[in-house]
Parts: structure tokens; C-alpha cells; sequence
């Protein structure tokens, strides 16, 4: 068994990657299908859809569809027929090679439209429909991180430290960490003395009723050097002891650089799983929703830092930016965790769920060739229309959004250059669970 156990510990972290490249490509597969199906159901032609980039792998065509996998898994595209607009009466164009992109772009998605796409392509879908359409996406990522937090929090459960003692720490230590065994030097812990032993349960200290962890270390360490009366129950049987706390200097873990003295008992809570209400999800996904546009505000300082990491050998922020590789490593890091499989496979979906809230924020910037981009090309459209509605004007028709294909292409290239920043900086300098 020991010998079973060891091989199995060798496996996981491979294992644990493999299972997220799977659920990456799942995801972006799911992402691809909120453009496809309702682009589909409005009558758009949809000539392709293919996870992946570059070279193909496999297709299949179906209908008038081709599916498949392409070589390079970092995305997924659906091409929709009819994205640009036909050239307007009088396009407003330049020469050079703004113009040229402009004009190639026009080609291209014109040469797309077949003898029978009249009225299937997308740029004739009124407003709200080609919101719906680009908004899939997005919605298809939030809705799967919903669903995948939701069996993680609250059917599976988060890992709570309890009131219940795991074990008993022989000694005061002089650093913060608890250790094994007492050095020289090193008094004995007011929980050896008193005789605490593991699976006790702490219920009150000086009367008042503890439930949890942070209920006992707050009432602890709030009385340094105090004596305190607790109370216990031992294989269910109550108690109390009378236990003179240690006075400890510890760092304040709410205000970095600030020491505070503690009271200190000497135990270890035992960590069970408890499953949250489903109001807990909301919550955990507003605060990602936020942390996630704090990056976004600050992505050039960050994308240094990152520079930074990769090329000087600066310490790599673990609340950072990371990269494709660098989250499988931690997906592998979980996987491998000396913790029950039941702790491991909720932390490998919340890391997916995470992830897929990740991509539908970032899909929502307003710049192409993003879903934003095409997002605010709709809502701009539609502005515009209902102006001219207002004022009794002609409709002025689609918005010419082949006039951004420079920046489109300059959006394109910054993300590809951030993606190889990224892998680099994931392969030579990785951030690391603690």
C-alpha cells in the first residue's frame, strides 16, 4: 500500500495538469458555443467553429459548419459571416497602409459572403441581437465559474479551522511558526501544561461560547499573560481549566510592518470542510469581479513586475499576473497537495471557476479584436441610430468597424506579446503555492 500510495503521489501533479488543460479547452469550447448557438438561431451563417489556433488537427463539417481543434491551444474562434459591413457610398479611408489594412479587411469579409447569405450575415442583425451574440461568450464563462464555485463552496465545502484541538504544541516558540518539539531555552506551551489533548473541544473561554477558530484566537489573544478559565469537552464529557496564556510578540496580520503582543495557548485547530449558503457565491465573485478589474486598471505596472521576474530575477508577486502554464503548475501543485483528494478537487474547480470569471471580464474590455470590442461597436450603433430616429434623419446603418483594424491588429499583437511574456516568465520564474 505504501508503495501504491507513493506511486499515486508521483502521478497527480501530471494528472492535475492534464485535468486542466482539459477543463481550459472545455472552457473555451463553451465560450465559442454562447457566440455559436445564438449566432445560429438568429439565421447568421457560421462557417467555423475551432478551439484552438494555427495549423488544424482535426475537423468534421456539419452542415454548413466546419468543427475542430487546431494546434495551438490558447483560444478558440467562431467565424461569423459578415462581421464588417459592405464599403459605405463614400468610405472615409486614407491612403497608405492604414487605408490598405482597411481595404484588405473590407476584401476579405466581403469575399466571405456567399450568393445565399443574403440577409444571414451579421452586420444586418438589429442591435440587441448582435449584443445577445457577442454578450454570449462572456455570460456562457461567468455562468460556468457560478456553477463550478457553487458545487465547490457549497456542496463540496471550504476547508474551516474548528475549535477542536489537532494538536498540542509542546513549547512557546520564539518565531511564529509552531514547531514539533521544544529547543533549549523554549518554555513549555500553556496547553502542554494544562494538559490539553488532541480532539478536545474548546466550547468558552471565561464563559463566553466559542464556535470557531477565529472566535478562540480573538478572545485568546486578546488577554497576554492572563490567566483564563475554558471550557472543554473531552470525548464528550465537559470540563474547564483554568490556563495561564503566554504573552507572545507576533506580526499583526492585517497591518504588515506592525508587531503586536498575543496571548498564546499552544494548540492547532482541526480543519474540516464546511459547506457554505449559496449567498457565499455572489460574494466570492464580486471580490474576484474586483480584484480582476484592479488588474486590469493596473496591467502595464503589473506586466513590468512580470518583466521584472522573467529577465532580473525579482521575486515573482504570487498575487500577480500569470500565464497558461503557470496556472496549470499550480493545477498540478493542487493535485499533488498533501490534503484529502475531496480538499484538492474543490480547490481544482474553484482555481477553474476562478479562471472562466477571469475570461469573461477580460472578454469585456472594449477594444477588438475582443468581445468588447464588438460590444461597444453594437452599443454605438445603436446610439447612433436612436439618434438620427430622434432628429427624423436617415438611419445611418452599421458601424464601419473596419476603420479600427489597425488598432484591432495593434490590440492583437500587445496580447500575443503579453501571452509570451507570460509563458516565459510561468517557465523561468513560477509562482509557487505556499
Amino acid at each position: 500500500m505504501a508503495d501504491l500510495g507513493a506511486d499515486l503521489s508521483v502521478i497527480a501533479g501530471p494528472l492535475g495538469i492534464l485535468a486542466f488543460l482539459i477543463a481550459i479547452m472545455a472552457s473555451i469550447a463553451l465560450h465559442e458555443c454562447g457566440h455559436l448557438i445564438p449566432a445560429k438561431r438568429f439565421g447568421v451563417r457560421v462557417s467555423e467553429y475551432f478551439i484552438g489556433f494555427g495549423p488544424t488537427l482535426w475537423s468534421i463539417r456539419r452542415g454548413e459548419t466546419e468543427y475542430g481543434v487546431k494546434a495551438i491551444p490558447l483560444g478558440g474562434y467562431v467565424r461569423l459571416i459578415g462581421m464588417l459591413p459592405p464599403v459605405p457610398a463614400a468610405p472615409a479611408t486614407s491612403a497608405g497602409p492604414v487605408g490598405s489594412i482597411v481595404a484588405q479587411a473590407r476584401a476579405a469579409a466581403v469575399a466571405d459572403i456567399g450568393p445565399t447569405d443574403t440577409g444571414r450575415v451579421f452586420y444586418a442583425l438589429p442591435v440587441h441581437r448582435k449584443l445577445i451574440v457577442m454578450l454570449g461568450g462572456p455570460v456562457m464563462n461567468a455562468v460556468l465559474a457560478a456553477l463550478l464555485f457553487t458545487i465547490a463552496l457549497c456542496a463540496m465545502g471550504v476547508p474551516t479551522p474548528t475549535a477542536t484541538v489537532a494538536t498540542v504544541v509542546p513549547c512557546v516558540p520564539a518565531a511564529a511558526a509552531t514547531q514539533p518539539t521544544c529547543v533549549a531555552g523554549e518554555p513549555a506551551s500553556p496547553a502542554a501544561v494544562a494538559g490539553l489533548q488532541a480532539g478536545d473541544v474548546i466550547t468558552a473561554v471565561n464563559g463566553e461560547p466559542v464556535s470557531a477558530w477565529a472566535d478562540l484566537t480573538a478572545r485568546l489573544g486578546a488577554q497576554p499573560g492572563q490567566r483564563v478559565v475554558i471550557d472543554v469537552l473531552r470525548a464528550g464529557q465537559p470540563r474547564q481549566q483554568a490556563i495561564e496564556l503566554a504573552a507572545v510578540a507576533r506580526p499583526d496580520p492585517e497591518q504588515p510592518g506592525v508587531v503586536r503582543t498575543r496571548g498564546y495557548l499552544g494548540i492547532t485547530p482541526e480543519v474540516t470542510p464546511v459547506r457554505q449558503p449559496p449567498s457565499a457565491v455572489p460574494v466570492l465573485m464580486w471580490r474576484i469581479t474586483q480584484a480582476t478589474g484592479a488588474a486590469l486598471a493596473t496591467l502595464p505596472a503589473r506586466l513590468a513586475d512580470v518583466a521584472g521576474a522573467a529577465f532580473l530575477g525579482e521575486q515573482r508577486d504570487p498575487e500577480g499576473l500569470v500565464g497558461v502554464v503557470g496556472v496549470g503548475r499550480v493545477s498540478g501543485e493542487i493535485a499533488s497537495a498533501p490534503a484529502p483528494i475531496a480538499w484538492r478537487v474543490a480547490d481544482f474547480l474553484s482555481l477553474v471557476a476562478g479562471l472562466n470569471l477571469a475570461l469573461a471580464l477580460f472578454n469585456l474590455i472594449p477594444l477588438l479584436p475582443l468581445d468588447g470590442g464588438h460590444i461597444a461597436g453594437a452599443l454605438w450603433e445603436g446610439v447612433r441610430r436612436g439618434w438620427a430616429r430622434l432628429r427624423r434623419r436617415p438611419d445611418p446603418g452599421p458601424v464601419d468597424l473596419a476603420r479600427l483594424m489597425p488598432v484591432t491588429y495593434a490590440v492583437g499583437i500587445a496580447l500575443i506579446g503579453m501571452s509570451l511574456l507570460l509563458l516565459y516568465a510561468d517557465l523561468v520564474n513560477p509562482i509557487r503555492l505556499g
